[in-house]
């Protein structure tokens, strides 16, 4: 009997032992082709070399030193890198040990930057329904998740939700993408001024929704026209980039492809890529200076924050991205596998919609095409598909409850930036006889 309290305590998983590039070989020699990059975190694979010398290296000259203390070299050279290639107005990083961490302090900051300038009645948030943000009681409530946030109501803070811009499903028959836009716009403007135009603090989103929608990517002109409520109200835009950020997506930052900053931008998952546990809070300089003009200190903090071996991993992780010129890479790997998914699902039918960007891709399960009806929330199709695509030797991440937080199914895919062409072949492939597998098992 394992002493591990694991995720599913009714659940035997195989023991990993070893990567090799973008595989992962369990005790008994099985390799698994890691189409989920874990949860979209080993963007590099799971042996680079270069980035695992840089942990040894690291660990023996400073392992950690606490940041009460002292600061070090790779936080302050990891900063600097982050902050050259972030979005407009960013100035300084907060560093964590991973994203459900990243938003908490990124709720904090936007609080303390009101409590600093003089609003302390800024205390609402606005969030969407079916986003993700982490797993931590702030971050779960912020999260828009029926499903993941039930049992835990009665503890969560009250986090208004608004629609999300999640075409698919939510745009109404004869309705343009434009006034699709529009009224999402619309509604997050109407919340604010039920709330109280001098009430709200921020509005938290993600670029793309990954976990609880499956690679939803926004319609062009929603993300400039949440800033420009969010700048008129005076209120921060967050944006959660824990899961597609990080080249992700095609670019360092998703909101590049945006055509838009933030006032707070979460990272962690590709920033460290699995080998340490890291996550950042972006932060503007406006709530810096604020913050650093007035109490000049956060209140906040965690044991394990701006790790010396946490940062200098990432750090080696985000040259090689970027010396071996991987956000390209990504865009046409990326070209690459929607080409593939269409090829083999576009007229699969029980394969409704297949999106994404970059390598972050997602297909949605349904029942019936025509009507986008999903399957029955007992049918389980989203474990049973991964625990068949696990069988053929492909790691990806089905999730349920995509339309309502309780019924839906989608699989994610989002693998390593190092793939080669041969290998989307395998991950499509071995994703097709796991569909086919589970779909023959299913009640007609």
């Amino acid at each position: 009997m394992s002493h591990v309290f694991h995720r599913h305590l009714q659940h035997t998983y195989p023991v990993a032992v070893r990567g090799d590039g973008a595989y992962i070989i369990d005790q008994q020699g099985k390799r698994y082709l890691d189409a989920s990059g874990g949860a979209a975190v080993s963007c590099l694979g799971h042996s680079d070399a270069a980035v695992i010398a840089a942990v040894q290296q690291q660990v023996s000259q400073l392992a950690y030193a606490h940041t009460s203390f002292f600061t070090t070299e790779p936080m302050e050279q990891l900063a600097d890198f982050l902050i050259e290639r972030a979005p407009a107005g960013m100035e300084s990083v907060y560093f964590v040990s991973g994203g459900s961490e990243a938003v908490e302090a990124a709720l904090k900051l936007a609080r303390q930057y009101f409590v600093e300038i003089g609003q302390p009645q800024r205390r609402h948030l606005i969030a969407r329904r079916q986003s993700y943000h982490g797993n931590t009681l702030g971050a779960l409530a912020t999260g828009g998740n029926a499903w993941r946030r039930q049992q835990f109501e009665p503890i969560l803070m009250n986090v208004s939700h608004v629609s999300p811009c999640y075409a698919y499903r939510e745009q109404q028959p004869g309705e343009s993408e434009g006034d699709f836009v529009a009224r999402l716009v619309r509604e997050l403007e109407d919340e604010i001024l039920r709330l109280g135009a001098d009430q709200v603090m921020a509005f938290v989103a993600e670029p793309v929704v990954g976990a609880t929608l499956g690679a939803v990517t926004a319609l062009p002109g929603y993300f400039q026209g949440i800033r420009e409520v969010c700048d008129r109200y005076g209120v921060l835009l967050i944006l959660d980039e824990v899961m597609c950020g990080m080249g992700r997506t095609g670019s360092l930052f998703a909101a590049e492809q945006e055509g838009i900053s933030a006032d707070l931008i979460t990272i962690a998952k590709g920033l460290g890529a699995g080998y340490q546990p890291i996550g950042a809070t972006l932060v503007s300089k406006q709530i810096y200076q604020a913050i650093a003009s007035g109490s000049g200190f956060f209140q906040h903090g965690h044991t394990y924050i701006g790790h010396a071996t946490a940062c200098a991993t990432a750090l080696a992780v985000q040259h090689q991205i970027e010396q071996r010129n991987l956000l390209p890479q990504v865009r046409q790997l990326g070209n690459s596998l929607m080409a593939r998914l269409r090829q083999r699902f576009a007229e699969h039918p029980f394969i409704g919609d297949i999106r994404g960007r970059g390598l972050f891709q997602g297909l949605e399960i349904v029942q019936d095409r025509s009507s986008k009806a999903a399957f029955d929330p007992s049918l389980k199709v989203n474990a049973r598909l991964k625990k068949a695509a696990m069988a053929n030797g492909l790691m990806c991440y089905p999730m349920g409850g995509t339309v309502d937080g309780r019924t839906g199914d989608h699989i994610l895919l989002a693998p390593p930036f190092i793939l080669q062409d041969s290998q989307l072949d395998e991950l499509v492939d071995k994703l097709a006889l796991a569909c086919d597998q589970v779909f023959a098992e299913l009640p007609r």
